[in-house]
């Protein structure tokens, strides 16, 4: 964004020694020099557990992304600010960069999520919120396979319903099955649109695995709902035993490049640092954390901007460099040196260390 970068500079220039968001919150509060933002418009229930936010962007937003994608989204809460990232489940089209566009994320509701209640049941329309910029690879190609395979369970729909929009929109329908499982009817995210999607495109096929009365989807049966799997590209997206499982079934079957994957969360396995305290060197600075929390987290909660994006190891927005101490990556366990770079959203400090930001 070279034009809006100029900009911002020149405005920081203008405005010296007050920031320019200073000024510019009094005319627009979504206008920033330093952040996106974005004015939620309305909350849509979805379910007794999940709503979708429509969000309206603010300056800077680019208007950019494929389907599949998600974003990050930042809300205060007990006078900080939280972020997570959730799966775009709007389509992207002309409308999205010009004026008055909006964009739409859903969100489910989970007991340990801290966050994800406050979202679902705590934002009024007019909240303003922070954003960052659209990531993943979990798309698919233009033009799409002539075969295609979604896997999903509960909110794990969420990213395949852009996919799914943005299809039907563009009327490129292909070949499609969709085996999606949730406990009951009443939990099945857009249910009514997926099926008048399936009613009006003679492409889509879908089997909805209830599974409080049908039980839990096994994948050994997967012939038995969809015969020709192997011949496939699958999207798999929705809780880790499932997209364990399914990474085990097509290695199994010799195609394991044909299955795709979005993981929610990220599984923390490796032992945790000592914990000690924590300082962000050219912020001056500091916080004192346990060996299980991890850096970006620690950041965030002293007051910290730190570079994110998936949150889950592995689109690498957050890595910094450490300059001093011992951290330990949590999934794996493996130490980290003074000179390193390092992922901070699955990291945590083992010992006192020194972060370059």
């Amino acid at each position: 964004m070279p034009v809006v970068s100029t900009l911002r500079k020149a405005a920081s220039r203008l405005t010296h020694p007050l920031l320019p968001d200073d000024y510019l919150h009094l005319v627009n509060p979504l206008w920033s020099a330093r952040e996106l933002r974005g004015k939620i418009v309305s909350v849509r229930r979805e379910t007794e557990t999940a709503a979708t936010l429509v969000i309206q962007p603010g300056w800077g937003w680019q208007g950019s992304y494929q389907a599949g994608q998600y974003i990050g989204i930042g809300a205060k809460k007990d006078g900080r600010w939280h972020w997570r990232s959730y799966s775009l489940t709007s389509t992207p089209t002309a409308r999205a960069a010009g004026r008055g566009k909006t964009i739409e994320i859903t969100i489910k509701a989970m007991p340990e999520g801290f966050l994800s209640g406050h979202l679902v049941n705590g934002l009024e329309p007019g909240t303003i919120v922070r954003l960052a910029a659209p990531q993943g690879d979990f798309v698919l190609p233009d033009p799409p396979p002539a075969k295609v395979l979604f896997l999903t369970a509960g909110s794990g729909l969420t990213p395949v319903m852009s996919m799914l929009r943005t299809l039907a929109r563009r009327d490129q329908m292909p070949d499609v099955q969709l085996v999606h499982s949730a406990p009951a009817a009443k939990d099945v995210l857009f249910r009514d649109e997926l099926h008048t999607l399936a009613a009006t495109h003679p492409g889509l096929h879908l089997h909805e695995q209830l599974t409080d009365a049908m039980g839990m989807l096994d994948l050994a049966d997967l012939a038995d709902l969809v015969p020709d799997w192997t011949e496939r590209q699958t999207w798999a997206c929705g809780p880790a035993p499932l997209l364990d499982a399914a990474e085990k079934v097509w290695a199994d079957a010799g195609i394991p490049d044909a299955l795709h994957t979005e993981r929610f969360s990220i599984n923390l396995t490796g032992s945790g640092g000592e914990g000690g305290e924590v300082s962000f060197a050219r912020t001056g600075k500091t916080t004192q954390v346990d060996g299980a929390t991890t850096l970006l987290l620690a950041g965030e909660a002293a007051g910290v901007v730190m570079p994110f994006g998936c949150r889950m190891g592995i689109c690498q927005s957050c890595v910094l460099p450490l300059k001093a101490g011992t951290t330990r990556d949590l999934r794996s366990g493996t130490e980290h040196h003074a000179g390193d770079r390092i992922q901070t959203c699955i990291s945590a400090a083992a010992g006192d260390c020194v972060l370059d930001i």
